[in-house]
């Protein structure tokens, strides 16, 4: 693959993500909400960080970018559509675009539910999606702004990707994902498997991620979901699952 891509551990449990492409050595951190983490984790891959990219407006994805463009020259990309609630961009990327890492290339989608201007990053060729809080392993986001439509229309679009597609999430909510999971479908022997997978990922302070989308095909109600009406109501139920 051209692409690397590596998550880096910040928060209480969010992700950020490292990427590299390998033929230019162009590189770009994802959701950047810290300075010092990132930076050291920068340092230790080389130093060198070139872009500075973004799926939505939310401070826990945003917060550290300003200070990491200023110590490093790194460019800001994010959603035309939200720039006013983004910081400050140097290039200004819309849904359908192609947006440039060096020689990997990443589709911009439309992923609206979480918040009416999420975008996704999917680079084809390093088979990787870049989806903040639209898609989790074993979830989905939570609908904030946007409504059960929006947020099942955007994940028709992803489930749409291929199987070998790298699922980059935001957070690691996995095991309590899996939990409400297992509640709507206690028959899911590929889901029970996985549970057992990232309990130990987890006891081993490894993270869960990424999965893949052939995965999520296998594990995740939402993408199981028969329509709209099945999609909210699992929505729902996982809103107040405890």
């Amino acid at each position: 693959m051209t692409l690397t891509v590596k998550p880096i551990a910040i928060l209480d449990d969010n992700y950020a993500w490292f990427l590299r492409d390998e033929a230019t050595g162009v590189t770009a951190v994802m959701d950047a909400a810290v300075v010092e983490p990132i930076a050291d984790f920068v340092k230790a891959e080389g130093g060198r960080l070139d872009w500075l990219l973004i799926t939505h407006h939310h401070g826990d994805h945003i917060a550290g970018i300003a200070e990491l463009a200023s110590r490093t020259g790194a460019k800001v990309a994010g959603n035309a559509n939200d720039a006013q609630r983004l910081p400050k961009l140097d290039v200004a990327v819309k849904p359908g675009d192609v947006f440039a890492l060096g020689t990997s290339e990443a589709d911009i989608i439309d992923t609206p539910g979480h918040t009416r201007g999420h975008i996704s990053w999917h680079f084809p060729s390093g088979e990787a999606l870049l989806c903040g809080d639209t898609l989790f392993a074993a979830g989905c986001g939570r609908l904030l702004e946007g409504s059960a439509a929006e947020m099942f229309a955007s994940l028709q679009k992803l489930s749409a990707l291929p199987d070998a597609t790298k699922v980059c999430c935001g957070h690691e909510y996995t095991l309590s994902n899996i939990r409400y999971a297992l509640s709507v479908e206690p028959g899911n022997e590929a889901l029970k498997a996985f549970f057992e997978l990232a309990k130990s990922l987890r006891a081993e302070g490894k993270p869960t991620l990424p999965t893949t989308l052939g995965t999520e095909h296998a594990i995740n109600p939402f993408l199981h979901a028969r329509d709209l009406a099945h999609f909210a109501e699992l929505r729902l139920g996982k809103d107040n699952f405890r």
